[in-house]
């Protein structure tokens, strides 16, 4: 992708000419890469078809996935999506955001390239512009959650998250919400941060969303091992090994003469096994969990001392489990002490549709971690939930963090956009510029929305500066086919998270400023000649 926009600078050109017009190449490469995920913003956004290299495919809006599978070429585009890869490391939401906003700068300074400015007296604009933003933004929160384990502010939290997952899936907002807050709250911690990959997600083919359920414990896709399908009160123990008979590091030949010496070679292994076994149920073991396989004769003494089997193929799932009911992975076929066991209140198969599950339920304050059961009717459909389910618990983490909200609905942009051009009016110098421009990419976003949802951009933008110029911080764009287009956010509920705005902002800027600071791309190839020792290349005069 972008490989068809040219690189190189005009030549036979003098310096400052080719400062003012070598940035043009990559400002195309970066418009038309914000272009791509333009529509896919806001909760009218529309979902992109994207192949990867190995030809799955993808059905999202989501632009941390569209990026992730797309192969960017060109070296200018690479560094947005740098920047929007930290915003979903640094908050986990708003990649989009950074993108067009990059992409918008990035088309903003093209104007002021061709009317004679210089990349850095155009930087300088944008920096003071950024400073003077997120020095506004905390003056423009609309709510703050100083305590989100408290039950009084519980709408507000419910109407962050819920906004989050609005921009993905428009319609079932409120279902996927009750999900995540469900499945969030029940972990969260007394003491230390939440973390997000406490909530997990198993996606079952059948039935429909509303089918979804949370699961305190973990949910794995596999059927037990053995004839035990249900414990409750269950101490778990957790191996690493094969559940079979040990064999040794080293090779050896056994020289049988006679049936009798074969029933006793075998007799000695099985009677080895079942000491184990034996010695393991001892310790009060109802659950063995293994990274490995089962063997037919550790079944039948699974079977002989009640004891439920469970594989699991993944070492992460074992550490999850592991941190799930608190049990200590053993390398070796031994019977746990009282602090190696692990605990649930009830492990038992299950079967949704025609999938076979284990599930392993903590019902108590103790759970360290929840499941979503998610259904749908397609893959690809299961997969689009599970990004908005993601997008809700890193907004319920970032919240968790630093309470602060933002109006939505485009209202922080425009409020941005009015106060920031009233700011650059201020410039003495050729920053003014730079500083206006930023305000107009801020503007684009509502345009977005408005084009997005079939609205006339124009029209939206004027009565929106026409609210804002009269105080009005909270008017924003309202996506609802009937009554007015603007609508005050605060009222229905409609916030963003400051942290995703304040960081995104950022990356946004640097980004752009990092692209328009680039003169010439200079692409090293290596010599397709025989190497020197060491990987060098041979040089003509010495070496070759």
């Amino acid at each position: 992708m972008l490989k068809d926009v040219p690189w190189e600078c005009p030549a036979n050109m003098t310096t400052d000419k080719i400062r003012q017009i070598s940035s043009v190449p990559n400002i195309s490469a970066c418009k038309q890469f914000s272009d791509t995920v333009k529509t896919a913003y806001g909760p009218n956004g529309m979902n992109k078809i994207v192949i990867n290299h190995i030809d799955k495919i993808f059905i999202t809006n989501d632009a941390a996935t569209i990026v992730k599978e797309l192969d960017i070429e060109h070296p200018a585009a690479k560094i947005i999506v740098f920047a929007s890869e930290m915003q979903e490391q640094e908050v986990g939401d708003g990649t989009n955001f950074v993108i067009i906003f990059a992409g918008g700068i990035v088309g903003q300074a093209e104007h002021l390239l061709k009317m004679g400015l210089t990349p850095v007296e155009v930087c300088e604009g944008f920096q003071l512009a950024l400073d003077k933003t997120l020095e506004l933004l905390p003056t423009l929160t609309c709510h703050e959650i100083k305590d989100i384990k408290n039950n009084a502010e519980q709408l507000v939290i419910t109407q962050a998250v819920k906004s989050s997952i609005m921009s993905k899936q428009y319609g079932q907002e409120q279902f996927v919400t009750d999900l995540v807050l469900k499945a969030c709250t029940s972990i969260l911690p007394e003491k230390t941060t939440f973390n997000v990959d406490n909530v997990r997600v198993c996606k079952i083919l059948g039935s429909n969303l509303y089918n979804s359920t949370v699961v305190n414990g973990m949910v794995f896709k596999r059927t037990n091992e053995g004839d035990i399908t249900k414990q409750t009160d269950a101490k778990i123990a957790v191996y690493t090994c094969p559940i079979d008979i040990t064999t040794t590091e080293t090779k050896g030949t056994v020289l049988i003469k006679s049936a009798e010496e074969l029933q006793n070679f075998s007799r000695g292994e099985e009677m080895v096994l079942e000491e184990q076994i034996k010695a393991i149920a001892d310790a009060g073991v109802t659950v063995i969990v293994a990274g490995g396989k089962f063997g037919d004769m550790a079944l039948h003494y699974l079977n002989k001392y009640k004891i439920m089997g469970v594989r699991l193929m993944s070492k992460f799932d074992l550490r999850r489990l592991c941190k799930s009911i608190s049990a200590t992975a053993l390398p070796r076929l031994t019977p746990p002490n009282k602090e190696e066991l692990g605990y649930a209140d009830c492990v038992y198969v299950d079967e949704l549709g025609d999938t076979s599950l284990v599930v392993f339920r903590l019902d108590g304050k103790d759970s360290r971690m929840s499941t979503i059961v998610v259904r749908g009717a397609t893959d690809n459909y299961m997969d689009d939930i599970e990004r908005a389910i993601d997008d809700g618990v890193n907004t319920f983490k970032g919240i968790s963090r630093d309470g602060k909200l933002l109006p939505g609905a485009g209202a922080i942009e425009m409020e941005l956009a009015y106060q920031v051009g009233l700011y650059a009016d201020t410039l003495p110098g050729l920053e003014q510029y730079g500083a206006k421009r930023f305000a107009v990419a801020l503007e684009g976003f509502v345009k977005i929305l408005a084009d997005n949802t079939g609205v006339k951009s124009n029209e939206t933008l004027a009565e929106l500066y026409s609210q804002h110029s009269k105080g009005n911080k909270n008017a924003g764009f309202n996506i609802e086919p009937k009554g007015s287009s603007l609508i005050d956010v605060t009222k229905v509920g409609i916030v963003d998270s400051y942290l995703s705005k304040f960081w995104g902002l950022q990356y946004a800027t640097q980004a752009a400023c990092t692209i328009l600071k680039v003169d010439q791309i200079i692409m090293a190839k290596r010599a397709g000649g025989p190497k020197a020792p060491g990987g060098r290349a041979p040089d003509n005069d010495d070496d070759a």
